[in-house]
């Protein structure tokens, strides 16, 4: 307590023993004869004074001691003397008043209006205002009246150390890699001090650290806090808190302080290796187990955390690397073991595996120290389980051919118990893939045999499905896809592609190509189809018509003369006979109907009909049709009139001994019927050709009407 009275005095008396060196120097600068304001140092000029005087002295108030000064959070018994005004135009004779006013004049600075003493009758914060400014004067007691102009001056409050150092943002966290070298800036903290910083050393602030030693360390001016101790291991100590302090007054005795507490956290850097808990693992498989199924896990720990922590696993060595992969788990750390191949436990009872676990991310700075990466031994032992049967193939494919007999063997599947207590096997057909029973099966060996007739015209493939069944255990099936595959055989003839029907123009000229046709056939030999055509053996010096076979498979009829007439002969049919090459070959006769058209003089097809190639000339198609509209519309207007007439005249009732149906049937018996027909040919009249062109005879019918077949 003593020391800090002393210190509060040193603080007091200072800026006066500096005033009171540079005072007098400053008044005796001025002339002798002026007023002076004493303690002050701001003049109050006289009225009584020259111009000259007047302008010198007001240049005076300008100066550094027109200033008072007052001591903040003084308390005392009596109000504290500021200062005190004074003029030489006071004799003593208590005429002159002394008025003050400005900043606080009358409620915390009040004057003695006759001595002119200023004192300061409240407590006063510098930190709250650090200065007033007041106007003083000097007037005439009796009259008021001023005996010179207003003077200006300033009372500043002189700090005092009454304000200790604050740390507003505390407190502080901070963080800093593990393994840092020593001198590794964290952090940096700053108090305030509400002090003058202008005035002494109330506000010149030292830090230092109280607490978080020999972990830290902080520079005591700039406040930068910084690793005291080289490579700290976060694995070690995560945490530490460090208290820090503020001190005032350049960090000497007596000087207020202010502390606060900062939070260091180590982050993470990968700086140790993945190591497995165990160094052997055992598992135990069913050999039946499906692909893809988790085996088991393996971890292997990391002291680190985040991805410096993060694993990746592999398998480099092993008698199952084949069978087995090891994938890693990014949310559990560890490393899942999944079957890859199937299991046979006949074949093989047991695997081991060599697994390593490696970081992901290294950090080059810990690289020298060892690789970041550990191994552990897995064995895994397969269980025997009941599988079910085994085919000899995944898929069949079996060939027969379409005339196979019913009942003969086209194909045999085979299959196995793999177990080792082998079970019978029973065959059977799903007969959802065989619907209409086109195949059987021998339970026992598995013979395919044909139920029904093939046609591969009708059906190239049939796919069915096979079951193959354990006799001890039913429920253990297996299924195999067969796919039968009918082989053709020659059982179809060739035939026109279409039904054609030629047209041959009367004008036409000798081996003008008349049509192509094309065979098909409903076969399919392995190379290809070739046809043979040729005319029957009576057509084969056919005077009309010759065949020639195209590179292409087709076939072209060509004519061998000029000069057809379809009024002679309209119509022509020309049997063709069609080979294929199969063994043994088969073929068939297609008739081609030719038709002999009238033709415009470029080969255009105009009329085939012998009716209108008898039409007068000068009459055109549209005519003719309408001459036939014409004619029936007259008819059917007669018809419409007659019977009117007659339903006018005859009665509603018809009487029932009348019969309205009559038959009659008129013969010619002169004629000699069909035997006479036969007898006489007209047709042998009309084209003396006709016997050459293969023309059957004309026949003749009842009614008169006539009927032709022409070749």
């Amino acid at each position: 307590m003593p020391e800090r009275l002393a210190e509060m005095l040193l603080d007091l008396w200072t800026p006066l023993i500096i005033l009171w060196i540079t005072l007098p120097p400053c008044i005796y600068m001025a002339p002798m004869n002026q007023s002076q304001v004493l303690m002050s140092g701001s003049p109050l000029e006289l009225s009584s004074l020259g111009e000259e005087q007047r302008i010198l002295n007001r240049s005076k108030r300008g100066w550094v001691w027109n200033q008072m000064f007052v001591l903040e959070e003084f308390s005392g018994p009596e109000p504290i003397l500021v200062g005190r005004l004074h003029t030489d135009l006071d004799p003593g004779s208590k005429k002159i008043k002394y008025i003050l006013s400005g900043d606080g004049a009358g409620t915390i600075f009040q004057i003695n209006d006759v001595t002119g003493d200023i004192h300061a009758i409240k407590r006063l914060d510098r930190e709250e205002k650090a200065e007033y400014t007041l106007t003083a004067q000097a007037v005439d007691w009796e009259t008021s009246k001023p005996l010179e102009p207003p003077s200006e001056f300033i009372i500043k409050v002189q700090d005092i150390n009454d304000n200790a150092p604050e740390f507003l943002n505390g407190p502080y966290h901070a963080t800093v890699p593990e393994m840092s070298i020593l001198g590794t800036s964290v952090t940096n903290v700053t108090a305030t001090d509400a002090d003058d910083p202008v005035y002494g050393n109330s506000a010149k602030l030292v830090y230092s650290i109280l607490e978080g030693q020999p972990y830290f360390s902080i520079e005591p001016e700039t406040a930068i806090i910084k690793t005291a101790l080289p490579n700290m291991d976060r694995e070690a100590k995560e945490e530490y808190l460090v208290v820090i302090q503020a001190k005032d007054m350049g960090g000497h005795s007596g000087g207020l302080s202010g502390t606060t507490t900062l939070t260091v956290t180590l982050t993470d850097v990968n700086d140790n290796p993945p190591k497995f808990a165990q160094s052997l693992y055992h598992f135990s498989v069913p050999e039946d187990v499906v692909l893809g199924t988790a085996i088991g896990r393996v971890k292997a720990n990391d002291q680190d955390i985040g991805e410096n922590a993060q694993s990746s696993y592999d398998i480099i060595d092993g008698d199952g690397t084949a069978l087995f992969e090891i994938t890693s788990d990014a949310q559990a750390q560890d490393g899942i073991i999944r079957l890859r191949k199937p299991l046979d436990f006949e074949t093989k009872k047991s695997y081991t595996l060599k697994v390593e676990a490696a970081n992901v991310h290294i950090d080059p700075r810990f690289s020298g120290r060892g690789p970041f990466k550990d191994t552990a031994t897995v064995k895994i032992v397969v269980e025997d389980a009941d599988e079910p049967p085994v085919f000899s193939s995944p898929t069949y494919l079996l060939e027969v051919h379409e005339n196979a007999a019913l009942n003969s063997v086209i194909g045999q599947v085979t299959a196995r118990d793999p177990d080792i207590t082998s079970s019978p096997i029973r065959f059977s057909i799903d007969r959802h893939t065989d619907l209409e029973r086109q195949f059987n099966i021998n339970a026992d060996d598995g013979k395919i045999t044909l139920a029904t007739p093939l046609d591969r015209e009708l059906s190239v493939w049939h796919n069915i499905t096979i079951i193959a069944t354990e006799i001890r255990n039913h429920s253990q099936i297996s299924r195999v896809p067969v796919a039968i595959k009918v082989l053709d055989v020659n059982d179809n003839a060739p035939e026109f592609a279409s039904e054609y029907e030629a047209f041959l123009c009367e004008n036409g000229k000798p081996g003008q190509v008349i049509q192509t046709v094309s065979a098909m056939d409903k076969d399919d030999p392995k190379n290809g189809h070739y046809f043979l055509y040729s005319l029957l053996p009576e057509m084969v010096n056919n005077p009309n018509f010759t065949i020639r076979k195209n590179e292409d498979n087709s076939l072209s009829i060509l004519a061998k003369h000029n000069g057809f007439n379809r009024q002679k002969q309209e119509v022509y049919l020309l049997p063709i006979i069609i080979s294929d090459s199969g063994n043994p070959p088969l073929s068939s006769t297609s008739t081609l109907t030719i038709r002999v058209c009238g033709c415009s003089n470029d080969g255009v097809v105009q009329s085939c009909n012998v009716e209108a190639y008898v039409l007068p000339i000068g009459l055109s198609m549209g005519a003719l049709i309408a001459i036939l509209a014409c004619i029936i519309l007259l008819l059917v207007i007669v018809v419409l009139f007659v019977t009117l007439r007659r339903h006018k005249n005859e009665p509603l009732i018809i009487k029932d001994d009348e019969d309205v149906r009559e038959n009659i049937i008129r013969y010619d018996d002169e004629g000699g019927g069909e035997e006479d027909t036969e007898a006489f040919d007209i047709a042998t009249l009309q084209n003396p050709d006709g016997i050459n062109g293969f023309l059957p005879h004309y026949r003749r019918g009842l009614l008169g009407g006539m009927s032709q077949d022409a070749v």
